[in-house]
């Protein structure tokens, strides 16, 4: 060759590398405005020009942008690039995970040829070395923690939540600023409360954040750990003051005032943030269900249109839609609109919550069960199903069941009053009535706390049954208050009527007592226990009248006497009597009458939580 041609090959080679450099600045530029198909298209040519590595992986990427996943299998697969470079197997098993071939993609993920064995040595320096003859020096990151990130999906998506929370850690402590992680673990309620601790622990931040920002990290991932303490509890170091801002954090408020049942608080918060950010994903949850707390179905209606429009592939839209029918009892297309959100993704907790409120309302303890059931295995971390299935044993009359759920609800929420309030209705039924009240007061100061001096109407129940655990304590007087101020919440009870009228009637208030069950009669006609009591406290009423003697002398009018108007004496009366219910409809010794007038507030206080809440 002589020197001309020489030099005339070099500037051709030259022209030709300059040519591949425009070209792959133009790919990586259509890529970052999004224009993917342009992309591919000069992707294609690139790699007849040189058919180097980056190029090829490149290539690949455009296909799966594009959504041609199988072409970007076939294309990596067929040079082999799967088993040589780390970075081109994580995204050959990309494509067979956004086809849903889990296994396929497992199978690429722990693929143990030989070939990949020695390509962990070349990760750093065969490929970058091929990059990095072209002018740009592209180099692609380690990406291992994107194979653990990856490898956690599969394994949730074929429901193997245990291997999943494995890989998840494994993924934030390879990269602990790698949020998505953290948030699959927290949001999908994956670990217990001490988990998450010992997680949060166990990162090393300083040996992979720069000191100015070790702390920043560390208390970011904090405060989305504490749902469970009081708001304002968590707060942040004065350098990070400036996030008090962050949207996120506004709503990790919000998530803290919804699992301490401030529902017009977390509303507040949440309206705010959605008049920011209209679909904001982490916040929809929560506005959810503070909106079926509040019973506002119109704006609820709204928010779910809206959301089917914009969304209808993601589950939260039809979560909406079935909790708007749920909330106007149309219970029928609830559960087939939260069927919809489970079969969009399985692992969407606070579907599954509600779909067995919509068993559990028309009494179908089983169907309720298994839902209620099926969202314990996916919310780990959550207090919500086990209350859920404490209360359906408690209503299928399993109170040992029942207890074992509820304990553990305890365990993971200790000052939740719903939780509380259950745990109160369990010792009533096991006759520990200073237990019982010890919970009933726990959980009213905790509402109190809460909601002031006003409470909402949902607690009428506590109030009630902490009139009937003070009337068993022989506590008359704080009996009739509190079952006044469950009449104040909610007038025109007829079991609240009967349930002072009861009191009364031990108190030797018969005329108290009769005003009272004939209004709780006037309510419900039914009601064979203020029937019963009616007719006992009528004729003691009638025995501590003056009555007249009858003609003077007459042997044949007699009086009976006193305490033997009735077959038995009000005394003795209850303890003879048979049963009488208590919050979770299960049964002790107490009333006269299947027929209980306290039945009614017996029922078990409902709670809504999506996820949950969300709910409760």
């Amino acid at each position: 060759m002589s020197l001309q041609e020489g030099i005339v090959k070099k500037e051709q080679n030259a022209k030709q590398a300059l040519c591949l450099t425009s070209m792959r600045n133009r790919v990586r530029s259509y890529i970052e405005k999004h224009h993917y198909d342009s992309a591919n298209f000069w992707a294609d040519k690139l790699v007849a020009l040189s058919d180097a590595v980056e190029d090829v992986f490149w290539y690949a990427q455009t296909m799966y942008y594009t959504g041609q996943f199988h072409r970007a299998i076939h294309l990596l697969t067929s040079k082999k690039l799967d088993k040589t470079y780390t970075t081109c197997r994580y995204l050959t098993a990309k494509c067979h995970y956004e086809c849903k071939e889990y296994q396929e993609a497992l199978d690429v993920l722990d693929m143990l040829d030989m070939s990949f064995s020695r390509s962990q040595s070349m990760l750093n320096t065969s490929l970058n070395e091929s990059m990095q003859q072209t002018e740009n020096n592209f180099s692609i990151p380690n990406c291992e923690n994107s194979i653990c990130l990856l490898r956690g999906r599969i394994y949730e998506a074929m429901d193997n939540r245990i291997l999943a929370a494995d890989c998840y850690r494994e993924a934030i402590r390879l990269d602990v600023y790698c949020f998505e992680a953290f948030d699959l673990l927290v949001n999908h309620h994956m670990l217990t409360a001490q988990e998450e601790c010992d997680l949060l622990q166990s990162l090393p931040f300083s040996e992979q954040c720069p000191p100015e920002e070790a702390e920043l990290v560390k208390s970011l991932y904090e405060s989305r750990l504490k749902k469970y303490d009081c708001p304002g509890k968590t707060t942040l170091l004065p350098s990070l003051v400036p996030l008090s801002n962050s949207l996120d954090l506004v709503v990790s408020t919000a998530e803290q005032h919804l699992y301490n049942c401030d529902f017009r608080a977390a509303y507040k918060i949440t309206s705010k943030v959605l008049s920011k950010d209209p679909y904001n994903s982490q916040c929809l949850p929560i506005h959810i269900a503070v909106l079926v707390e509040l019973k506002n179905s119109n704006a609820l209606f709204y928010l779910a249109h809206k959301l089917v429009e914009y969304y209808p592939d993601k589950s939260i839209s039809w979560f909406a839609i079935g909790c708007y029918y749920m909330l106007t009892e149309n219970f029928i297309p609830a559960r087939w609109y939260l069927s919809k959100a489970t079969t969009i993704e399985r692992a969407h907790g606070p579907s599954w919550l509600a779909f067995g409120h919509t068993f559990g309302v028309n009494k179908d303890h089983d169907q309720a069960m298994a839902a209620y059931f099926t969202a314990s295995q996916i919310m780990k971390g959550c207090h919500l199903p086990m209350l859920y299935i404490g209360l359906e044993y408690g209503l299928t009359n399993n109170p040992k069941l029942a207890e074992r759920f509820f304990k553990q609800a305890h365990s993971i929420a200790p000052q939740d009053p719903f939780v509380l309030h259950e745990m109160g209705v369990l010792e009533f039924g096991n006759l520990k009535y200073e237990e019982a009240e010890k919970y009933f007061l726990e959980a009213l100061n905790r509402i109190r706390s809460v909601s002031g001096e006003m409470l909402p109407d949902r607690w009428e129940p506590l109030l009630n049954n902490l009139g009937h655990v003070s009337r068993k304590l022989g506590k008359y007087e704080e009996a009739l208050s509190y079952h006044s101020q469950a009449d104040a919440l909610c007038p025109h009870m007829a079991s609240t009527y009967s349930a002072i009228g009861y009191v009364h009637a031990l108190m030797g208030n018969h005329s108290e007592a009769v005003n009272y069950f004939h209004k709780a009669l006037g309510l419900r006609k039914d009601d064979t226990f203020s029937t019963t009591m009616l007719a006992h406290s009528v004729e003691s009423l009638m025995s501590e009248v003056a009555v007249c003697n009858g003609p003077e002398g007459d042997p044949h009018f007699k009086i009976p006497p006193q305490g033997q108007l009735v077959g038995v004496k009000l005394t003795n009366l209850f303890e003879t009597s048979q049963k009488e219910k208590s919050i979770d409809g299960s049964k002790t010794d107490l009333d006269v009458s299947d027929n209980d007038p306290f039945a009614e507030s017996s029922l078990s206080i409902e709670e809504v939580d999506m996820e949950e809440c969300s709910t409760s």
